[in-house]
């Protein structure tokens, strides 16, 4: 068994017991997504992979924008069933990936976009982070665009049952070293279903050749 068994046991869970609309990190649209797409001059015929996406509605508003090479991966394979069944025939258009990112064997240079919203805050142990990045560099394309939303510095410390991980803008240009040059970041201000606040971060990074 993975030692990451746990983890996705865990996130099935969630998904099997809650419905999507009401989890803290419900997005009616990802907004802060697609601003930074478009500051990245990101064609719509650019490969993206939406890591953790699950039941994100990134991938909606991605077809919506007209991306025709779309890939969605996620540990849970119940989050991936509710986005499939939401889109209904246009989930076809989708490659859906049931996996766990720190192990996935990713085709090298497959992707333009790396799109994070919902793993890399959640991931503790410094060699997990460490993988993480190995993982993005392997898949992105020299000069492609790596996108992470994760909880910024007065964020939430707990997501979901979990602890999480906070950066600032430093702090995650750090984790992901010299391979990566920082394009863009802003703080976003979520506010969840429950009507709490919840501050993230948001830095676009370009794979340096």
């Amino acid at each position: 068994m993975s030692e990451r068994q746990p983890v996705k046991a865990h996130w099935e869970q969630v998904y099997a017991s809650r419905d999507p609309q009401e989890v803290s990190w419900y997005q009616q649209h990802a907004r802060p997504s697609l601003n930074m797409l478009r500051e990245a001059n990101i064609p719509a015929s650019a490969a993206v992979v939406d890591v953790g996406g699950g039941a994100s509605v990134l991938v909606d508003d991605l077809l919506d924008e007209g991306f025709s090479s779309l890939s969605v991966l996620d540990l849970s394979a119940s989050a991936l069933a509710v986005a499939r069944s939401r889109l209904g025939e246009a989930g076809s258009l989708v490659r859906w990936i049931e996996a766990d990112v720190l192990e996935h064997d990713f085709a090298e240079q497959a992707f333009e976009v790396w799109h994070d919203r919902a793993v890399f805050h959640f991931l503790l142990n410094r060699a997990d982070r460490q993988r993480y990045v190995m993982q993005m560099q392997h898949a992105l394309k020299p000069g492609g665009i790596a996108m992470l939303a994760t909880f910024a510095e007065d964020g939430p410390e707990r997501c979901s049952g979990l602890p999480t991980m906070r950066y600032s803008v430093a702090s995650l240009q750090r984790e992901l070293g010299a391979p990566f040059a920082l394009l863009h970041s802003r703080r976003e201000r979520h506010l969840t279903p429950a009507g709490r606040e919840q501050q993230f971060l948001y830095c676009s990074f370009q794979r340096r050749p």
